[in-house]
């Protein structure tokens, strides 16, 4: 397992860029659950992000490729708009305790 970040540095509504062994990727939480994903869109396999932090689109209710355009499910990391629709982002396992969000897998 690798730690993240305490719980406090990823608040309701937002997400966060992490690197772990040379894989980026990103966590958002929604409705006090915490979603990780690989920060890689599957339409061209590059970074969803334009700014560090910054994968969810105006509403926070989505995930938003800044390249792209395509939308995801922040549940389940499937694109619902875009040229990727039907494909999904690569989820990876995660907890989170007192001491804060871990990568499990």
């Amino acid at each position: 397992m690798h730690f993240l970040c305490t719980s406090q540095t990823l608040a309701e509504g937002q997400s966060r860029a992490f690197s772990v062994d040379g894989i980026d990727l990103f966590g958002v939480r929604r409705q006090g659950q915490v979603y990780l994903y690989r920060n890689r869109c599957p339409h061209k396999g590059i970074p969803l992000n334009w700014a560090e932090h910054a994968f969810l689109d105006d509403s926070a209710s989505l995930i938003h490729c800044a390249h792209h355009g395509a939308l995801f499910l922040i549940d389940s990391g499937e694109c619902v708009a875009g040229p990727c629709e039907g494909q999904a982002l690569q989820a990876l396992g995660c907890r989170e305790d007192s001491q804060g969000i871990w990568l499990t897998a």
